[in-house]
Order: structure tokens, then C-alpha cells, then sequence
């Protein structure tokens, strides 16, 4: 992970959000225990933090992997600064749960990949739960409704952080909606080419094949779209070659074999 970190950051990336760490590798690939994962994760947040340094805006996904309990007790073993947000430690189908957390830590929470409209992100903007709206304009609706969240955060003083993992479309859109509101802070993107730089390889994924027109950085910058549309093109007869292939999330569980969060 610190190694990861530096190399980013000796390519100008200023934000940077880490993933949870084990000890040691599990038996299983599908074996996740949240609790054994607490200390060490912050160990080496706390050493990431000191290695790059105060300039760095560093945040921590636990992707809805931890409870109340387990939530507190790792944010409690960082010293003050040394995140700068926590991304949906825990599930948020219950705002509540979110409230009694917000007692319990002071590290600003980013929360709302998942949310479909605006009414899910109602009372964690009206209450502020989150600090970061992760709006995710594929699945909240669209731009009309990306939309009527953003105002509704900047009326809180609340920033968007869209969360973006879905290719391309998704790519090109958030960034016509961060072009046009005042509070976007940053966006999620998989840097493919720093992993290539980094891991010594030099193919594509196929996203870069299948959509031979599409934002691409510049750095750590993406410039704003001027194509017509969205800004991106798709390879038709190429897609139309290509087998589909169904994609499903890991089915993790602990080590008792009792279902866990991905």
C-alpha cells in the first residue's frame, strides 16, 4: 500500500482513497474478518500518513464492511489527521446507525454510491451523515436527478465525491455534471496507467479498445468533454464481436462461514 501510495504521488496525485489490509493473506480468497483487519489497517495509514506527509488528502473505503462498534474502535486508533474521510464503513440503509456513529468519530464520512434518488440522500444531507456526497450519476438517476443532489448538498455545504468505477459512459457524464455544479470536490477514476506503470505492464483493458473516443487524463486532470454528446464513441463492430460476459461481486464470509459484506 505505501509503495502504491508514493508512486502515485510522485505522479501528482493529491487525493488518494486506501482499501482495508489483512496481517497476512486469508485461507480462502472469500474469507474477510473485519476485526482482524482494524489494527493493522491503521498501522499503515498512520505510516502513510507520516511517510508522504500533511499535504496529502488520504481517505479509507471500508465499503460497508464494519459495524458501529468495529467503526469506532479503528477510527479511535488513528490520531487526529490522519484521514481525511472514511467512505461507507458501514451499510446505509439506516441513517440512524450513521448518527450514532457521527458520536462516536469525528473523521468526515463519505457515503451515497449506492443510493438510486435524491429521497435516499434526503436524510443524510439534512442531518449531515455524510461530509462527501458519493453520488453515482449511473445509478441515482441520471443528470435530473444528479442534479437536484448537488444543489440540495451545496446548500449544506456539503461536496460531491461521485463515486465511478463503471467505464467510460459513466466517466464521461460525471464529468459534464462536476463541469457544471460549484460544490464538485473529486472524482473516482481507476487509473489504468499508473497500474501499468507501476506493475511494468503495457496492454489495455477494453474499455480503452471498445470506446476508441472517450475522456482520458492528463495528468491527474481530466479536461472537460467539447465532443458532441457525452464525448465518447463505441467501437459497434467491434462490441458486436465481442462474447458478454456476466460479472458478480465476491461472496465473502468470515471465517465461521457466516455471510459477510463485500
Amino acid at each position: 500500500m505505501l509503495d502504491s501510495l508514493k508512486l502515485l504521488w510522485a505522479h501528482g496525485w493529491r487525493v488518494i482513497r486506501a482499501m482495508p489490509l489483512l496481517p497476512k493473506p486469508p485461507e480462502s480468497p472469500d474469507v474477510f474478518e473485519p476485526r482482524e483487519s482494524i489494527p493493522y489497517t491503521a498501522q499503515w495509514l498512520i505510516k502513510a500518513r507520516e511517510a508522504i506527509g500533511s499535504e496529502l488528502t488520504l481517505g479509507i473505503d471500508y465499503h460497508h464492511r464494519l459495524s458501529i462498534a468495529e467503526t469506532a474502535s479503528f477510527c479511535q486508533r488513528l490520531p487526529g489527521g490522519t484521514l481525511d474521510f472514511i467512505e461507507e464503513p458501514i451499510r446505509d440503509e439506516t441513517p440512524d446507525a450513521y448518527e450514532a456513529l457521527r458520536k462516536l468519530t469525528e473523521v468526515p464520512f463519505a457515503v451515497g454510491e449506492e443510493f438510486a434518488s435524491k429521497w435516499q440522500f434526503l436524510p443524510y444531507i439534512e442531518k449531515h451523515l455524510t461530509d462527501f456526497a458519493r453520488l453515482d450519476i449511473c445509478n441515482v438517476g441520471g443528470f435530473t436527478e444528479a442534479m437536484k443532489v448537488a444543489g440540495w448538498a451545496e446548500a449544506h455545504y456539503i461536496d460531491l465525491m461521485p463515486h465511478n468505477p463503471l467505464g467510460p459512459v459513466c466517466t464521461a457524464a460525471t464529468l459534464h455534471l462536476a463541469a457544471a455544479v460549484p460544490n464538485f470536490a473529486w472524482l473516482e477514476v481507476r487509473v489504468t496507467q499508473t497500474e501499468n506503470l507501476y506493475y511494468g505492464k503495457s496492454g489495455v483493458n477494453d474499455a480503452d479498445v471498445l470506446f476508441p473516443v472517450q475522456p482520458r487524463l492528463v495528468g491527474n486532470t481530466f479536461p472537460v468533454p467539447e465532443a458532441p454528446g457525452l464525448g465518447v464513441e463505441l467501437d459497434e463492430k467491434l462490441a458486436q464481436s465481442q462474447a458478454w460476459q456476466f460479472w458478480e461481486a465476491p461472496h465473502w464470509r468470515r471465517r465461521d462461514g457466516s455471510v459477510t459484506n463485500w
